[in-house]
């Protein structure tokens, strides 16, 4: 199921949660997480104070991933893909792609289309540049 979504209601969806996990990827390829707070300014999301690890990562391999868990096992996870860059002390990534995932519900169901997913997740289309 897709759901459009405005830039501006990635605010709206966002402020459903308390906090986000950053996800950078290391040189060995393992990835690092972190809790952060992003907020959204302008269509970029911004988080102060990335520690050490995550600027390095980021800085070598700028492609990011955030998760805001769920309140509930029953709710969904919010995940949002981006490029990431340092601006002074603050992160500041352009969003790419965004969803709302969850497990998918234990009844069988139909195949899952090609590059569909296939658990209970809608995609938030983000508008282009």
């Amino acid at each position: 199921m897709s759901i459009p979504v405005e830039l501006p209601t990635l605010r709206d969806v966002m402020a459903r949660y308390r906090f986000a996990y950053l996800l950078t990827g290391s040189a060995q390829g393992a990835p690092h997480a972190v809790a952060v707070t992003p907020v959204l300014e302008g269509g970029v999301l911004v988080i102060d104070g990335v520690g050490r690890r995550s600027r390095e990562n980021l800085l070598a391999r700028p492609a990011v991933g955030l998760v805001w868990p769920p309140a509930f096992a029953s709710d969904y996870s919010l995940i949002v893909d981006g490029q990431a860059a340092m601006a002074g002390e603050s992160l500041r990534i352009a969003p790419t792609r965004a969803v709302l995932h969850r497990p998918a519900p234990q009844a069988p169901q139909a195949p899952a289309e090609p590059g569909a997913c296939g658990s209970d997740c809608m995609q938030l289309p983000l508008p282009p540049d």
